[in-house]
């Protein structure tokens, strides 16, 4: 994608191409080891006001269910007694503020809720791309990524997971968005 040259053409609402869209997270095991996952089901939205980026927002929904970190048995053992997905079955993020650092990056700082437990985060993210795709649709492309304390979250086991598992846990964000009406 090529990059617009300024945020002003990016005004719009958006939805994630969540074919294009990549939500994963990495982290520690036993101090030696990464274990790295993604989520496989999740929906979001944004609008961008490219001439005053504050009045811009997000909001994003991941299915707790969807966890795969290509491992079943460590699959099940995340949905059910770290995430707890039958009685918490998303997570939710919604920005509260949106600034604009240097020609590409973006401060967006919002509420995170995982198992039941909300509070407040910054991600920083990076536009990649903006252009007119073949079909006509204007699309959006950004990085991004926030280490996490699951721990504040009540993300945990038991006390053997407390020391096996590093609480840090970084997010990661791929996101490809199509404006609406374009």
């Amino acid at each position: 994608m090529a990059t617009m040259t300024t945020l002003s053409e990016l005004t719009g609402d958006y939805v994630l191409d969540t074919d294009r869209t990549r939500i994963g997270f990495v982290a520690r095991h036993s101090m030696a080891t990464r274990v790295c996952g993604r989520f496989d089901e999740f929906e979001g939205s944004a609008y961008l006001d490219g001439d005053d980026p504050s009045k811009s927002s997000a909001r994003l929904t991941i299915q707790a269910r969807s966890i795969q970190t290509r491992n079943r048995q460590r699959d099940d053992k995340l949905r059910g007694a770290f995430l707890d997905v039958d009685d918490h079955p998303a997570f939710t993020f919604s920005s509260t503020t949106v600034q604009v650092l240097g020609d590409s990056g973006f401060k967006v700082t919002g509420d995170l809720t995982i198992r039941g437990v909300t509070r407040p985060v910054t991600v920083d993210f990076e536009l990649t791309g903006a252009e007119h795709d073949p079909q006509g649709d204007f699309r959006v492309a950004f990085t991004g990524s926030i280490t996490i304390n699951r721990n504040d979250w009540g993300v945990n086991w038991n006390a053997a997971t407390r020391i096996m598992v590093s609480p840090k846990v970084t997010l990661e964000f791929d996101v490809a968005a199509i404006r609406q009406g374009s």
